[in-house]
């Protein structure tokens, strides 16, 4: 059959054949729209033949024999694809055209179905979204958040932790010109739960998670032993939970204004730092040993039994480097000791000062023994966990509290000041006078400490070797327990003041006695009034006290510091006395004595020639008016 051309010069090859005359046609035919296909006829070629021995046989020469193919017009194609070409691009650009209209007509609306925190905003304008957001989650949003870890709960302030709703940044994330098909797509289909967006300050929200962290968790408990009625008792160990921060960090920031509250935050477990196991086993190998029998001890040449109820009373198993240790009282166990012993301490004597011939000189002290607490409980504690259950310990040596070098360090070598006032022929008085010179006789007070006059006396008793004399009360001269002690104020009130200390606390007599110096002496009434002065230079001062001569004296012993100048003004607002009358139950008749006056003392003190420091100090005295007793006399008599 006719064979088709598909392409220029494309035509069947002539066959000849050798066994027959018939001719065979070849058509070739030219494209669609060109000139019409040209036929020609060519020999039969018997079908299987070469084409090569047909042409020999024929005597023809091959290379100049023409081909009928060649005879066709040539084939020009019709050039159709700019057409089509043009006609899909207006269609994709109408198409592009169609979709970037609807993008633009879409962009300022939520897709439907759209909610926020579980807020319907879906189809909404972007401005009635945002607007409609902030109104409805302004509450939730500004509430505290409740959160539990455990069965603890709590709640954070969503401000104090940084969190903040941006509704405008969530609104945005939903609308705007976006060409992605995916949010065509949402608009055609629909949205579901879009999360909201929030501004979050990390500062602030490690702050609230690091607060929450001291509130959610629960401490693990150590295990433990414990003595009680002479036996050891285990308490069990548990373990404890902490907050997971990171986890619970994300939840809040994630989760604040969507999930129903309270927040379920992750928690770690935390194991005791003593576990069951090691508590079980230092209650079988170390305290129920302890308790198991008497602890023998030898010291000091005695012998002494600590029954179990003593080791269980002194006994503890404290925590030490996660594990539980056996410790023993010593200061219990001493107790014990010593009230199952006799006579097994010796007390220490501390050095002291001694006035012989008048003069200061050290005593020596003796040093005393004593139980060491420690070394006796480590040494019964071994024992208790031992299979001997006996043990022994020395006494130690205990040294004074006042030892002969301190008290040589403090300088006590020379009289820095001394003063006297004359007695009175009132002999109770003076025997008060006599016995407080002594009682105050060896009170040392060290640098920086301060005198105190009652305490140095003693109780003002009869016990104390004090006796009734003349005071003064409430103006009135009447009797009372140790009078005239106000005389031995007066008088060491003058050695410190002329040696240069401080003056804490005195107060002078309301009426003047002539035996005093001016403005400058001191009265003293037990519970009420008391005389004090500092020790103020950096040596010891030693008190001496005694009466001689008639006159009561007291020295004061240690190291010339100060350089001291004292003066006293003369009178002014002078008063003279007058007669009183009394009716009092207790008046006793006086003469006129002294007026009435005011007066000023005042003292410098100066250091290697500097002036260190002045003071003064202004008293008033009233006169010692004649005292009567009994009614005034009225106008009309005499």
């Amino acid at each position: 059959m006719p064979a088709a051309a598909t392409a220029p010069h494309a035509a069947t090859a002539p066959h000849a054949s050798a066994s027959s005359g018939s001719t065979a046609t070849a058509t070739a035919t030219a494209p669609r729209g060109g000139d019409a296909p040209t036929t020609a006829s060519r020999p039969s070629a018997t079908p299987g033949a070469p084409a090569a021995a047909s042409a020999q046989s024929c005597g023809d020469d091959p290379e100049h024999r023409s081909s009928p193919i060649d005879e066709f017009d040539e084939y020009e194609p019709r050039r159709r694809w700019p057409k089509v070409l043009l006609v899909v691009g207006v269609v994709v650009l109408l198409l592009g055209a169609a979709y970037v209209g609807a993008a633009y007509a879409l962009a300022d609306r939520v897709p439907r179905g759209a909610t926020v925190a579980g807020v319907q905003i879906g189809g909404m304008p972007a401005e009635q979204a945002r607007t409609e957001l902030e109104r409805t989650l302004a509450d939730t949003a500004s509430s505290p958040v409740t959160v539990t870890a455990g069965e603890v709960v709590a709640t954070v302030d969503p401000a104090t932790a940084g969190l903040a709703f941006d509704a405008a940044a969530t609104v945005d994330q939903l609308t705007g010109l976006d060409l992605s098909p995916q949010r065509l797509w949402q608009h055609l289909v629909g949205v579901d739960e879009h999360a909201p967006v929030t501004d979050v300050d990390p500062a602030a929200l490690d702050a609230a998670v690091d607060d929450l962290t001291g509130t959610l968790t629960l401490a693990p408990v150590d295990g433990g032993v414990v003595f009680a009625d002479g036996q050891a008792h285990a308490t069990d160990a548990a373990d404890g939970w902490e907050l997971d921060a990171d986890h619970a960090a994300e939840v809040l920031q994630t989760r604040w204004l969507t999930d129903e509250q309270p927040l379920e935050l992750r928690t770690a477990p935390v194991a005791p730092d003593i576990t069951q196991e090691e508590t079980d086993a230092a209650l079988t190998s170390v305290a129920q040993r302890v308790v198991s029998a008497p602890v023998t001890l030898e010291v000091g040449g005695q012998r002494v039994e600590l029954p179990v109820d003593v080791l269980a009373g002194a006994a503890s198993m404290v925590p030490v480097a996660s594990d539980l240790e056996l410790q023993l009282d010593g200061a219990k166990l001493s107790e014990a000791v010593l009230a199952r012993t006799t006579d097994l301490l010796s007390e220490s004597a501390d050095a002291r000062f001694e006035f012989q011939g008048g003069v200061p000189v050290i005593v020596p002290g003796k040093p005393g023994t004593t139980l060491d607490p420690a070394a006796l409980g480590q040494a019964v504690a071994t024992a208790a966990t031992g299979d001997q259950r006996t043990t022994a310990v020395e006494l130690v040596e205990t040294d004074p509290a006042e030892s002969t070098a301190k008290l040589e360090a403090l300088g006590i070598k020379e009289v820095v000041s001394e003063f006297s006032t004359p007695l009175t022929s009132e002999p109770r008085r003076t025997a008060n006078i006599a016995n407080g010179a002594r009682n105050i006789t060896g009170t040392l007070v060290e640098p920086g400490e301060t005198f105190s006059l009652t305490e140095a006396l003693g109780p003002i008793t009869a016990a104390n070797g004090f006796q009734t004399a003349g005071v003064i009360v409430n103006g009135e001269h009447v009797d009372g327990m140790g009078g005239g002690l106000s005389q031995i104020s007066t008088t060491t009130f003058n050695a410190a003041h002329f040696a240069g200390f401080e003056d804490v606390e005195h107060r002078p007599h309301s009426e003047w006695f002539a035996r005093y110096p001016e403005g400058r002496e001191a009265t003293i009434y037990t519970g009420t009034l008391d005389m004090r002065w500092k020790n103020n230079t950096p040596y010891g001062a030693l008190v001496q006290g005694y009466v001689e001569g008639g006159r009561v004296h007291v020295r004061i012993w240690g190291t010339k510091y100060w350089t001291v100048e004292s003066t006293t003004s003369g009178r002014s607002g002078v008063v003279s006395p007058t007669t009183t009358y009394s009716q009092s139950p207790t008046c006793e008749p006086q003469s006129a004595g002294n007026p009435g006056f005011t007066v000023t003392t005042t003292r410098k003190l100066f250091l290697e020639g500097q002036l260190k420091d002045t003071e003064s100090f202004t008293w008033k005295y009233k006169p010692q008016n004649r005292v009567i007793c009994g009614a005034a006399p009225t106008a009309s008599a005499g």
